[in-house]
């Protein structure tokens, strides 16, 4: 049986996971400093309290380690801060990037070529994995790496930036297995991958 593996983002209604200049302003969840009281926040602590392994892109790694490590000792941490704090922390964590050297927070580095290292992972005994990151995510969905999409999708059109999906040599047929409103006009909408 292999791990499932799924990729999980805010997303824009137009299709774009950040807009120009990486800005996030619009996902309404991104860091200490954003609402975190709700639901909505609440999903993503829980997704990271169910993931086994969480696969990072550099660029999103360096996002969420600038915030979340320690983000349960800040003054004013609400309860589910401190919550999304410790389970990210705790969280195993494998970053695929050739540009820096470091990483921490229960995490391990990977150099090598990612779609091998992926596919390895999938075989190995455990739970599911999560993806994330435009470039990583790539890489996998060509690859046909992707069990699973989630997609939170935001009531806002950006008209450019970083897009959820990459261009794809064929098609990949899904089945449509959750839909779940929040409020603010979020829209959750989970595929799985026919095979």
């Amino acid at each position: 049986m292999m791990r499932k593996l799924t990729f999980a983002m805010n997303v824009t209604l137009d299709g774009y996971i950040a807009a120009p200049g990486d800005d996030l302003g619009w996902s309404g969840g991104d860091g200490p400093d954003s609402s975190s009281s709700g639901e909505f926040f609440q999903f993503w602590s829980d997704r990271v309290g169910a993931t086994d392994l969480a696969l990072y892109g550099r660029k999103l790694w360096e996002v969420m380690s600038a915030a979340w490590p320690t983000a349960d000792q800040a003054p004013g941490a609400t309860p589910a801060e401190i919550e999304f704090s410790r389970r990210w922390r705790d969280m195993p964590k494998v970053v695929f990037s050739s540009t820096i050297d470091k990483v921490d927070w229960n995490t391990r580095l990977v150099t090598g070529d990612a779609v091998t290292e992926i596919t390895r992972l999938k075989t190995e005994d455990g739970g599911p994995m999560d993806i994330g990151g435009a470039t990583l995510a790539a890489a996998a969905m060509r690859a046909g790496l992707i069990d699973e999409y989630v997609l939170v999708t935001a009531p806002v059109l950006v008209g450019g930036g970083t897009p959820f999906f990459t261009a794809l040599d064929s098609w990949v047929n899904l089945n449509l297995v959750e839909t779940r409103t929040f409020p603010g006009g979020l829209l959750l909408t989970r595929y799985e991958t026919r095979r």
